[in-house]
C-alpha cells in the first residue's frame, strides 16, 4: 500500500507538471516590449569609435527602426552600419573626387543622345543660374552629388533646353549616406507615407541623413525574403534590388532546365517590359512552357511578381524548381548572388554585385565583433 501511494503521488505530480506545460504551450507569447534605451545603446556600441555627431546618427538609425517597426537586433543594426560605411563612410553629403569631369561626361552623352547642337548647349550653360553664377561655373565647382543635383534641377527649371536634356532624368539617382535610389524612394513613399515633414521635395529628403537612413533601412530590411537572416544576400539585394538574389537562383534553375544561355542578374523582366518584347528569362520559360504546363500569358503574369514577396508561391516558380531538382537529383539553392557588373559614371574599376556584397559582409562581421 505504501508503494502504491508513492506511485500515485508520482503520477499526480507528473500529471500536474504536464498540465502546467500544456497551459504554457497554449498561452499566447508575451508581446515584445520596445526598450528605447537598450536600442539606442546597442546602436551606439555598433557605430565606429570616432564619429562626428554620434548622437545624431544614433537618433536617426533608431528612428528608422521604430518607424518601420523592425527589431533593433544587433544583426540588423550592424547590417545598416555596414551599408553606411560602404556607401559613404558616414558622410551625409560626401565629397566625390573629380565630380566636374564626371558631370561633363554625362552632359556630353545627353547632348549626343538628344541630337542638340553643341553650340546651343554651350550658350545655355553660360547663362546665369538662380544664384547669378553661370551653370558652367557651378558645374566646375561642384563637390558633392547634392551640388550637382541642385544644378541640374535649376537648369531644367530655368532653361527651356534643360527640359529637352534632363527633364525627369536627373542623373543623380542615388542619394545620401546610404545612397538610396530615388526610384525606390518614390515607390516606397507611395505605399507607405513618409513619416517626417518634407522641407522641399521627397527626392531631396533622400539627401538628408534622416531621409536616407529611413529609406535605406526600408530597402535593406523591410521585406520578407526567403533567406531572412542570410545577410550577404540582403547586401546583394541592396545593390541589385529587393529579391534579386532569390530571382537569380530562379534564373539558375531555369537555365539548367531549359539548357539556354541565361544571365543571372535577378531581373526577371527587362526595363522596357511595357513595350511587349519578352526578355531572356521569359523566353527561356516559354521554351519549356509545355513541360511547365503553363501558357505564355501565365508565365508573363508570374514574372510580373518578380519584385514581390509572393513570386516564390507562383506555379511557374514551383514548377521550375521541381523539374530542375528532379533532373539534377539534389536540392537547388533558393538564393545566389546576382551576376552583375556595376556601371555608373562614378565607377572606374571592374566591380560587381558579388564584390559589393562581400565588402559589406566584411564590415558587417567587424561590426558584430565590436
Amino acid at each position: 500500500m505504501r508503494l502504491m501511494g508513492k506511485k500515485a503521488r508520482r503520477f499526480a505530480l507528473c500529471t500536474l507538471i504536464l498540465s502546467w506545460l500544456a497551459g504554457c504551450a497554449n498561452r499566447p507569447p508575451a508581446p515584445l516590449v520596445y526598450d528605447a534605451a537598450a536600442s539606442r545603446e546597442s546602436i551606439d556600441q555598433s557605430l565606429p569609435r570616432k564619429l562626428p555627431d554620434r548622437s545624431g546618427w544614433v537618433s536617426d538609425i533608431d528612428a528608422a527602426f521604430t518607424a518601420e517597426a523592425l527589431p533593433a537586433s544587433r544583426e540588423n543594426i550592424c547590417a545598416v552600419v555596414a551599408v553606411i560605411e560602404q556607401e559613404s563612410g558616414f558622410q551625409v553629403n560626401p565629397v566625390i573626387p573629380g565630380l566636374p569631369a564626371i558631370a561633363w561626361r554625362e552632359i556630353d552623352r545627353r547632348v549626343a543622345d538628344a541630337g542638340v547642337p553643341r553650340v546651343l548647349v554651350d550658350a545655355a550653360l553660360d547663362l546665369p543660374s538662380s544664384n547669378r553664377r553661370s551653370f558652367r561655373e557651378r558645374i566646375n565647382a561642384a563637390k558633392t552629388e547634392k551640388d550637382l543635383s541642385d544644378i541640374f534641377e535649376d537648369f531644367t527649371s530655368l532653361v527651356p533646353m534643360g527640359k529637352t536634356l534632363f527633364a525627369d532624368r536627373n542623373p543623380i539617382r542615388t542619394r545620401g549616406p546610404m545612397q538610396v535610389n530615388v526610384a525606390f524612394v518614390a515607390r516606397y513613399a507611395a505605399a507607405r507615407p513618409y513619416p517626417y515633414p518634407i522641407k522641399t521635395t521627397l527626392a531631396d529628403e533622400a539627401f538628408t541623413r534622416r531621409g536616407s537612413v529611413y529609406f535605406g533601412v526600408a530597402h535593406l530590411l523591410a521585406y520578407a525574403a526567403p533567406y531572412e537572416n542570410r545577410y550577404e544576400f540582403r547586401f546583394a539585394d541592396y545593390n541589385a534590388g529587393q529579391y534579386a538574389s532569390r530571382n537569380a537562383a530562379f534564373q539558375s534553375a531555369l537555365r539548367s532546365l531549359s539548357g539556354l544561355a541565361l544571365g543571372l542578374d535577378g531581373a526577371l523582366l527587362p526595363r522596357d517590359a511595357d513595350t511587349g518584347h519578352p526578355g531572356s528569362t521569359e523566353l527561356a520559360a516559354r521554351a519549356i512552357a509545355a513541360r511547365l504546363d503553363l501558357t505564355d500569358d501565365a508565365i508573363h503574369s508570374a514574372l510580373l511578381k518578380g519584385k514581390a514577396e509572393d513570386f516564390d508561391r507562383t506555379t511557374l516558380y514551383r514548377q521550375v524548381f521541381s523539374l530542375a531538382e528532379r533532373s539534377a537529383g539534389h536540392p537547388l539553392p533558393r538564393a545566389i548572388i546576382p551576376h552583375i557588373k556595376l556601371q555608373s559614371p562614378k565607377i572606374t574599376r571592374n566591380l560587381t554585385t558579388a564584390w559589393y556584397a562581400a565588402r559589406v559582409d566584411e564590415r558587417f562581421r567587424r561590426c558584430l565583433s565590436r
